[in-house]
């Protein structure tokens, strides 16, 4: 297999993702988000074309037992600025679609919306990422995506175009998004399944807060104090359940399905990533 690989998310003991591949049509990502957890691929910020792609795809998909789920994507956004112009990823869709696969698309981008026309045709689902509702907010946490109300017109337009649409509520950031994180739920009100979970912690990751937010790195040196697998701090199970109880409250309210990702949490939902929509 040359680039449709089995997910691995790090070996987490907590990871309750369904049996699945993972697809990445670029390499790297271009949103400069401060909190990403794929920064320990070199260069990450900077954007690659993958070599030969459309011949390997076809190769890859070829080999793929029937009815296979396929994430795409899970560290680089397969929806990119630069996507508008390039079209990689439309290109990857039309050879995907003459497949027997399941597609989950995992986003932070409005973009993905072009494509409607080709996931209309398959058997898809779509994630976006939303983590606040102010656009200042998200100038600093996330400061070349696309503007957070951009990416909840597209969750709406997906979601009339009958594509099934989760919101990823991810990460809820101690300190400064707990209050945002609510606010994003009720404009997502329409959404098929929310999954979230609480900001995790590597050194990188804190390095980047520690630029941006001096005095939240302080705060999370205290509170940061279990470590998950190699290189990942996690907040006390007390004050990460205290974080998405209000999220979970208001998702039950609301009649929507939630799940946690690498929480620890159980949950009712038939998966974490909300693939059992698809």
């Amino acid at each position: 297999m040359y680039y449709v690989k089995p997910f691995d998310p790090w070996k987490s003991p907590l990871c309750t993702c369904p049996p699945k591949y993972s697809f990445n049509p670029y390499t790297g990502c271009a949103h400069n988000c401060i909190y990403c957890y794929a920064t320990y691929i070199p260069r990450f910020h900077r954007l690659r074309l993958k070599r030969d792609l459309f011949r390997k795809l076809k190769s890859d998909l070829r080999k793929l037992p029937p009815n296979s789920l396929i994430s795409m994507s899970n560290s680089s956004d397969p929806y990119p600025q630069a996507e508008k112009s390039l079209e990689i990823t439309r290109r990857c869709l039309e050879i995907m679609r003459d497949y027997d696969i399941r597609l989950l698309i995992v986003t932070k981008s409005d973009i993905v919306t072009r494509d409607i026309d080709l996931l209309s045709e398959m058997r898809c689902a779509v994630s976006i990422t939303v983590t606040c509702i102010s656009d200042c907010m998200a100038s600093k946490i996330e400061p070349n995506a696309p503007k957070p109300k951009d990416r909840i017109d597209a969750l709406k337009k997906l979601k009339d175009a009958g594509i099934p649409v989760i919101l990823r509520l991810d990460p809820v950031i101690p300190f400064l998004t707990e209050s945002e994180a609510l606010k994003v739920l009720e404009a997502c009100d329409f959404v098929d399944h929310v999954v979230t979970s609480t900001l995790k912690l590597r050194r990188d990751i804190l390095a980047r807060f520690e630029r941006v937010f001096l005095e939240l790195a302080e705060r999370y040196r205290i509170i940061y104090t279990e470590r998950v697998g190699k290189s990942y701090y996690y907040m006390p199970r007390e004050l990460r359940f205290k974080l998405l109880k209000p999220i979970i409250e208001r998702c039950e309210e609301l009649g929507i399905s939630y799940a946690f990702c690498r929480e620890g949490f159980e949950f009712k939902a038939k998966s974490c990533d909300g693939s059992h929509l698809i």
